[in-house]
């Protein structure tokens, strides 16, 4: 029982964690539109475009990873593993995206009248809370040597 509380508890940090990651993305496309530099607004800047793309991709990912961990549950199948590797790849990537979106907003990405500065100490909890990521490696690597 103990360990299915568990489960439920990365679910919800995961769920959690991809709706702040989508919210930081609109955030980041509409803040790149409307800032100007160089005579052109930042969103034209392939570099600016890369790290929304990965943001997007990184945001997909963990939705398709939560999304395959629940439905195991949903069946009634083993779903331990899946839910570790779920947590675990959003607390990687939720950080990855936090860093992208301090980077695209520059300077204003460290203070505090920009919601960005929290994404970081935000992302940081989805790395701690439900388990930390150092847990849930060690799950999955049991679960993979039938432990």
């Amino acid at each position: 029982v103990g360990f299915e509380c568990f489960d439920w508890e990365r679910t919800v940090m995961v769920s959690s964690a991809i709706g702040a990651m989508e919210a930081q993305l609109r955030g980041c496309v509409e803040y790149v539109k409307q800032r100007r530099a160089f005579g052109k607004a930042i969103a034209e800047f392939e570099m600016i475009q890369d790290k929304l793309a990965r943001m997007r991709v990184n945001i997909n990912t963990a939705r398709w990873a939560l999304y395959h961990a629940a439905w195991l549950k949903q069946e009634g199948l083993p779903h331990q593993q899946e839910a570790s590797i779920a947590k675990y790849h959003v607390a990687e990537v939720a950080m990855q995206n936090a860093l992208e979106a301090v980077q695209i907003f520059g300077g204003y990405g460290y203070i505090k009248e920009f919601p960005v500065e929290r994404s970081i100490r935000d992302a940081k909890l989805a790395s701690i809370g439900g388990g930390t990521s150092e847990i849930q490696k060690i799950i999955i690597a049991r679960t993979l040597l039938g432990e």
